[in-house]
This record gives C-alpha cells, sequence and structure tokens, in this order.
C-alpha cells in the first residue's frame, strides 16, 4: 500500500516552509509537494523580513527555510498537484505526470499568479535585479524615498499604491495600462495629493540600467523612472481548494478563516492564496497556524486530545 502521510503541504513558498517546519517538529510524516513557483524566489532583496535588517533575497531565504525543514524531517519533491479528492483516507493527489500521494491532513499553501507589464522576460529580470521593477509598495516603498516612482493600473488598486506611495516620494505618477477607470472622487483625491495621473496608456517598457523609459501611445512622449510598480493585479491559485469544495471571495482567494480551518475536516490553507495582507511574515504565521491546526485535528482524530 503506497504511504499516507501525516500532512501534505502544496507550496513551498514562507506560508508552505513554515508549516513543513511546524509540522515535522510535531512529530508529523510531512511531505511537501512544490512546483518551483513560489512568488518570493522572485525577489532579489527585501529589507521587510524581521531580523534581516540587512536584507535577504527570496532564494537564500526560502534555502534557508527549507534546510531548516528538512533537517527537522519534512520531506520535498518538485511536482506540479493537477488535481486533488477527497477519499476515505483523508485526501488524494495526482501530479500531471500522474504519480500519486495520499495524506490524513492537507494544507493548500499554493500562492497566486500576478499579472504583468508586457517586457521581454530577460529585460523584466534584469529590471527586478536592478530594482527598477517591483510588486509589493509595502514591501519595498522605503527603498524608493525621492525616487521617480510609476503605477501601472489606473483603478482603484493602482490609485491606492500610488496614494501609499506618495509617502515615500513626492514625485509618483499613475499610467493607465489600456484605459482609464477612476472616479471623479478617486482622481480628485489622487491629484490632491500631488499623484500626477497620465491618459496615455505605455506603447512600450523599455529597461535601461538603472531607470524604466515609457514611451507612450499615439505618439504622446516619453517618460523616465526610477523604479515601475504594475498594480495589474493577482490570480490565487484555487484549482485545487475549488476541487474540495472550498468557495473563494470576489477577488478568487480563499476565507481569512481557511487558516484556522475549513469546512472540509482536515483541510487547512495558508499563505497568499488567503484573502489578507500580501507579506513573508503573514505569510510565516499562517504557516505556523495551519500546521498547529492541522496537528490538533490528527490529534482529535486519534483520541489523543481532551474533549472539548
Amino acid at each position: 500500500m503506497a504511504e499516507i502521510w501525516d500532512a501534505i503541504i502544496v507550496g513551498a513558498g514562507p506560508a508552505g516552509l513554515s508549516a513543513a517546519l511546524y509540522l515535522a517538529r510535531f512529530r508529523r510524516s510531512t511531505l511537501v509537494i512544490h512546483d518551483g513557483r513560489s512568488r518570493a524566489a522572485q525577489i532579489p532583496l527585501t529589507h521587510n523580513v524581521p531580523g534581516c535588517p540587512s536584507g535577504v533575497s527570496g532564494e537564500r531565504l526560502l534555502s534557508r527555510m527549507t534546510r531548516h525543514a528538512v533537517e527537522y524531517g519534512a520531506a520535498l519533491v518538485g511536482a506540479h498537484v493537477e488535481s486533488a479528492s477527497i477519499c476515505d483516507r483523508g485526501f488524494a493527489l495526482r501530479s500531471n505526470d500522474g504519480t500519486g500521494w495520499s495524506c490524513r491532513a492537507l494544507v493548500l499553501a499554493t500562492g497566486v499568479d500576478q499579472n504583468d507589464v508586457p517586457i521581454e522576460a530577460r529585460a523584466r529580470q534584469a529590471a527586478i535585479d536592478a530594482g527598477v521593477l517591483r510588486y509589493c509598495p509595502i514591501c519595498d516603498g522605503y527603498e524608493h524615498i525621492g525616487q521617480r516612482i510609476a503605477v501601472i493600473g489606473c483603478d482603484r488598486q493602482g490609485a491606492g499604491e500610488a496614494l501609499f506611495l506618495r509617502r515615500y516620494s513626492a514625485d509618483v505618477t499613475l499610467i493607465p495600462r489600456r484605459y482609464a477607470d477612476l472616479d471623479s472622487a478617486i482622481l480628485q483625491k489622487l491629484l490632491d495629493s500631488g499623484v500626477r495621473v497620465l491618459k496615455a496608456p505605455v506603447a512600450r517598457f523599455i529597461f535601461r540600467e538603472r531607470e524604466m523609459r515609457l514611451q507612450f501611445q499615439n505618439g504622446a512622449g516619453e517618460a523616465h523612472f526610477d523604479v515601475v510598480y504594475p498594480a495589474l493585479g493577482l490570480h490565487p491559485r484555487c484549482k485545487l481548494a475549488t476541487e474540495l469544495g472550498l468557495a473563494v471571495d470576489d477577488a478568487g482567494a480563499l476565507g481569512a478563516e481557511s487558516i484556522f480551518g475549513t469546512k472540509v475536516p482536515g483541510l487547512y490553507a495558508a499563505g497568499d492564496v488567503v484573502a489578507g495582507l500580501d507579506q513573508i511574515s503573514v505569510a510565516m504565521g499562517h504557516g505556523a497556524i495551519a500546521a498547529t491546526k492541522a496537528h490538533n485535528w490528527l490529534r482529535d482524530q486519534d483520541g489523543q486530545a481532551l474533549e472539548r
């Protein structure tokens, strides 16, 4: 008979690896299945992780977290989980190559996909490495004090990010990706706060050394910025969750309560796939909570906990 793990975690970002560490230290047989797509791996350097005042790269952080979890007994396997179902043993997972796994408790830390600006892959990575293309104002705004900042995306999200970044610089510009979608009240607030709002969409994004040059459509000229923030939305990876019967909110994310448990016994979620603040420290906390809840649920199933 195939091995039945106490717990499987899908995803090896900060949430999944935190859950793995906790479950391994609870002496649970723990497997992490990941497809190598953690958004944190793209971070060249973040100063927003507590205890890392000099900054830490996403790859280094994930490497250290992986090693930490493995040292306490967690196992990792690289695969893309294509489907999930409930079975008499708990949960059955299957990869796109037909490999299967079974577990009693399941933690989904599947993360999100983010919409991006149209720029060639090599140039995009170079711009990210140079700190010219950024995706998280909360994480990185401090590093752009006094710089020329552009936010791409003229909707409520873009307006909100532009207003947030105005605290760090007097030179903030909000630019539509394809069209402007701002009501008069939001537009007035932006103007009152000193945020410039352009009407012409961007035709080309050109990365040059330490800046991004934006060429606008219809011959509307060119502008240069020290950093560009795409505010184009995210797509939570909830396919497995919905296959298991969980509902998502209007943004496609799982409810905040899912870190504590879901309507499916033994099923938990953690990290950016859950509605809330997408931060590494938050994801780590999610992982710790989901793992502890899963462990205690297993104890209840095995008659090892006091009755409530």
